[in-house]
């Protein structure tokens, strides 16, 4: 069982009760009705309460994503489904759905099991989709492993899932994911494949590794040996397995950190997904052909549902400009695939916008955008209407534990209100905004966002104490989020919970960094703040207090940090000090630190 009847965790109670003013924020005026779905449309009645309901003509699906992929492939068998501009990859639905079963036999063939964890540890490739799409096919739970996770990172996350088998590339810009891995299991390159027996993962058994090289990569299976590997006998349990599989059983673990400081496995299931990705979707009007332009990495949770499971759902076509984020390679990737609809993070707006060469592409296929992951800054939306000729353009918040998305604003919003709201929640989904004691606040009164409905996450792998601090017995999700709503039913976030630093488009979580630097010989204490920035939004800074007599510079630190953790928690700031700012009872006042920092360095919020 996920849950148990207990409350909400006491420290999210007694942070709201401190935080949270009852004062009513300044209200906007009432403007025109908002273009919406189905019967959203025809009520003007004004809210009083921070409750909303999003309602909807569209019943949810009932179907497994392997489902929808067949469907769509039925309907689109000749519309390119993929590109991948940097490895020159592309395909039709047809050709896409002919990859995917030949690795669903493939992975059945190496022993894998429906309930097994796959973890796929790649960039943006081709690779990564057929995976994704072969493990929903026959049961598989896919565990998404960030490309900059280091050692420690890789081995928790291995570990803690279960993992049988993993796909990986041999590298990816400058890391080494063999060299990583067999530092990790040293057993691996005398292994015969698919009888790997290490000490430290018991339940790793096979590793499949992508490579452009030829290089040979001892006790591994090479990806295209594994796609091959068919026979009778494995595509008949694969059409046993998709013809069995129910649509509430798990699909993938998106892996986030928490206040333990360790990763935490958000586990969402087929229903949440599918239908996440329907709604993005119908919102995003894909029911005409669609060329999406997709930055974003796969194994985040936009990556997942709102780029490809919207390919799968939709039959849209996603274009992959590079294997990571590449500016140039997003304007070449527009102007030679004819894209329409752009995705991004506020920074990575930024990027495109300051980007020199800017005026020399064919910018003129766009027309649709959208935004997500922080919060972006109004003149930022502007320049990309008149820039990148986004004219639709439309701002969507959400969390991995919710599927991702839950609001979004309609592109007929005002762009003030696109600015300075995240949109109403999603059809099939309850909102609402609650004080320290869990009671629903008036309109435009700040509290903590609580979330219900069909995309709430099943719950955190292995980690039943910390769901039910999230999730109560009546399944409402607390956010750990900040937030108000209008009369119109219209979120703004004013504030985090969690003190979660949201750094261009990653969450870091301070108490990760902490329970890191904790190990360091010569720091006594760590606490670690935001820093506002103006292109990624917040940097991170840290506050470290020394062991007596100790000394230590900013470089020493970082250099700890190199290659222990991914790159984007390393802070930027680091600051040694004597003592805290505290409260009587002796808790740390990181908000007066945030507050200090932010003069110091001379940064301000945007």
């Amino acid at each position: 069982m996920w849950l148990k009847n207990t409350k909400p965790a006491a420290y999210f109670r007694a942070y709201l009760k401190r935080f949270v003013s009852t004062k009513s924020c300044q209200t906007q005026n009432a403007v025109r009705d908002v273009r919406d779905f189905d019967s959203r449309r025809s009520t003007n009645k004004k809210l009083t309460q921070s409750y909303y309901h999003g309602t909807s003509l569209q019943p949810l699906l009932g179907n497994t994503i392997g489902q929808m992929f067949d469907k769509t492939v039925e309907k689109f068998p000749d519309r390119e489904a993929y590109v991948f501009c940097e490895d020159g990859d592309r395909a039709t639905f047809s050709q896409f759905q002919q990859e995917v079963d030949q690795l669903a036999e493939g992975l059945i063939s190496r022993g894998l099991t429906k309930g097994d964890r796959l973890g796929i540890w790649a960039p943006n490739i081709r690779e990564w989709l057929i995976t994704q799409l072969a493990a929903a096919q026959i049961g598989l739970i896919l565990v998404c492993l960030n490309t900059a996770y280091q050692g420690p990172e890789t081995e928790y996350v291995l570990r803690k899932a279960g993992c049988k088998a993993v796909v990986m590339v041999d590298e990816f810009r400058t890391e080494n994911f063999y060299d990583t891995m067999t530092r990790l299991i040293p057993e691996l390159p005398h292994a015969k494949p698919g009888e790997l027996q290490s000490e430290r993962l018991p339940e790793l058994k096979d590793v499949f590794v992508v490579s452009k090289s030829k290089k040979s990569f001892r006790g591994t299976t090479t990806f295209e040996e594994l796609l091959y590997s068919t026979g009778e006998g494995a595509r008949n349990q694969v059409n046993h397995n998709k013809s069995t599989l129910q649509f509430d059983e798990p699909a993938c673990l998106q892996f986030t950190s928490g206040t333990t400081g360790r990763p935490k496995g958000v586990t969402m299931n087929h229903h949440a997904l599918v239908n996440n990705a329907f709604l993005i979707g119908q919102f995003m009007n894909y029911s005409e052909p669609s060329r999406i332009c997709n930055p974003w990495p796969l194994f985040h949770s936009g990556g997942v549902t709102v780029t490809s499971l919207v390919n799968v759902v939709w039959g849209v076509s996603v274009v992959y400009p590079s294997r990571g984020y590449n500016s140039t390679a997003i304007l070449k990737a527009v102007q030679e695939e004819k894209c329409d609809t752009l995705y991004g993070t506020p920074p990575m707006v930024i990027d495109i916008l300051a980007h020199p060469e800017l005026k020399n592409y064919d910018l003129s296929s766009l027309r649709k955008g959208l935004f997500g992951a922080t919060s972006c800054p109004e003149e930022v939306m502007r320049q990309a209407i008149s820039k990148l000729n986004l004219k639709q353009l439309t701002v969507a918040y959400g969390l991995t534990e919710t599927g991702p998305l839950v609001t979004q604003t309609p592109f007929d919003d005002p762009l003030e209100r696109k600015v300075t709201t995240v949109g109403k929640v999603y059809p099939h989904t309850e909102m609402k905004i609650v004080d320290f004691k869990g009671n629903i606040v008036p309109v435009n009164t700040p509290g903590e966002i609580c979330i219900r409905g069909y995309s709430v996450m099943m719950g955190y792998w292995g980690e039943e104490e910390e769901t039910e601090d999230v999730i109560e017995p009546s399944r409402w999700f607390h956010s750990g989020d900040l937030g108000t709503m209008d009369e119109r039913g219209y979120v703004r976030i004013v504030g985090r919970l969690k003190d979660v630093i949201m750094r261009g488009g990653e969450n870091v979580y301070p108490a990760e960094i902490e329970y890191f630097l904790h190990t360091h010989p010569k720091i006594q204490d760590a606490q670690i703040i935001s820093v506002p920035d103006e292109r990624l939004g917040e940097e991170v800074c840290a506050w470290i207090k020394l062991r007596a007599g100790e000394t230590m510079s900013a470089g020493e630190v970082k250099d700890f940090c190199k290659d222990q953790i991914a790159y984007f928690k390393i802070p930027r700031y680091i600051k040694f000090v004597d003592d805290y700012p505290m409260t009587a009872s002796g808790k740390v006042l990181k908000y007066v630190m945030r507050e200090q920092a932010k003069n110091e360095y001379k940064f301000y919020a945007t």
